[in-house]
């Protein structure tokens, strides 16, 4: 029943006409069977032209919405031409308190304010004209009722202008929550691809390395190069492994992965395997760590260990053979800080091919993973030779 209550009221509110329409339907009508009752004693009958006046000024009513101030100014001129000629005016009176709602609920405050003092204008006109005490009575008791009608009319007013900023507000909060979610999804894209590139950059490097070595003991050391290929399938596993946890958020409609879908991220406590896989791909790397571990936030656990791994991969492509490389891990009251070292050419020295290599996009995108925690990062080379990274992490109360 609500339902169909409310589907009515939409349906009348797209089509003004047809509530307004019956409005002024019900005026006529009850101006007509008041036209043809019987008069009281002493009470003049209406003549054709005041009833015609009446009739047409209840049926004006219909366009009250869409010329309101113009209807008012009929409606008055028309009732004092029949106050001044002695009709009765009781129903042009009802419309044209209809007319005074509708300016004020239609029209700026301006207008409606003329609306009114037309009306106040036109009974005081009346009043002064020579009318009988009866109808002087009945004009001055109908000026309540139209200030009465305009204060609805302009309260209705207002409260539209009100519910309308509220939908307004609404839909700018809902656009504004679309900008946010667009700006989300498109934070989550760039830190896929940082992530995609620092595993992809990572294995992709210790393999070739693997590979270059397999191929030159190929002849003289199979088992040899069977390792270093098994050493490449192991790290290809790994690689795609990691690569499915990060692309895993993108498998769901709503952007979020399932369990199965998505595992851990990396940290500071699988610095051991990749050091170890570093070993492996021919380059020697220490690991110390210093001071008490706390417990690290997850986002600088990851930063932390995408530093380590991009760096070592830098030292792995561009250090040059017997580089070595050191990774210090230091936990203090408040800080947290990650140094890698190498005692190889750095990252400006040239290739055997002649090509220079520069830091890389790799620690471009660790500069905003440190700079997103407030960290300060320092990439250049390291004193008495050699290339270092250096990340330091302010820790929130004292982790």
């Amino acid at each position: 029943m609500r339902t169909t209550l409310g589907g009515l009221r939409a349906w009348l509110g797209d089509r003004p006409l047809v509530p307004d329409a019956l409005l002024a339907a019900l005026l006529v009508a009850a101006a007509a069977a008041e036209l043809i009752s019987p008069l009281p004693s002493g009470a003049r009958p209406p003549d054709p032209a005041g009833s015609v006046a009446v009739l047409l000024g209840c049926a004006a009513v219909a366009v009250r919405r869409r010329w309101p101030f113009a209807l008012l100014c009929a409606l008055e001129a028309a009732q004092l031409a029949l106050v001044m000629t002695g009709h009765d005016t009781s129903m042009i009176g009802t419309a044209t308190l209809v007319a005074v709602y509708s300016v004020a609920a239609h029209r700026g405050l301006a207008v409606s304010l003329a609306g009114l003092g037309l009306d106040v204008l036109a009974v005081l006109v009346g009043v002064s004209s020579g009318v009988d005490a009866e109808t002087r009575t009945v004009l001055l008791v109908g000026v309540p009722a139209v200030v009465t009608a305009w204060v609805v009319g302009r309260s209705l007013r207002m409260r539209r202008a009100y519910l309308a900023e509220l939908k307004d507000r609404a839909e700018r909060l809902e656009r504004a929550r679309d900008a946010d979610t667009r700006a989300a999804r498109a934070e989550e894209r760039s830190r896929i691809a940082r992530e995609l590139h620092d595993v992809v950059a990572h294995h992709v490097s210790v393999m070739t390395v693997q590979a270059a070595a397999a191929r030159r003991i190929l002849t003289a050391n199979p088992q040899g190069a069977g390792e270093a290929l098994s050493a490449i399938e192991e790290v290809g596993r790994t690689a795609m492994a990691e690569m499915r946890n990060i692309v895993g958020v993108l498998r769901t409609d709503d952007g979020r992965a399932g369990p199965a879908e998505r595992g851990p991220q990396p940290g500071t406590l699988e610095l051991p395997a990749l050091v170890e896989q570093m070993r492996e791909a021919g380059l020697p790397t220490q690991l110390w760590t210093e001071g008490e571990r706390g417990d690290l936030p997850p986002g600088i656990d990851l930063a932390a260990y995408r530093l380590v791994q991009e760096a070592l991969t830098n030292t792995l492509r561009h250090a040059g053979p017997g580089a070595r490389a050191w990774v210090t891990v230091r936990h203090e009251p408040g800080e947290f800080s990650v140094r890698i070292e190498d005692d190889g050419r750095g990252p400006e020295a040239p290739r055997p091919d002649g090509e220079r290599h520069g830091p890389g996009h790799g620690l471009v995108g660790i500069r905003e993973r440190v700079a997103l925690y407030g960290g300060m990062l320092r990439i250049g080379p390291r004193a008495g030779g050699g290339f270092e990274v250096r990340a330091r992490f302010p820790l929130k109360d004292g982790r």
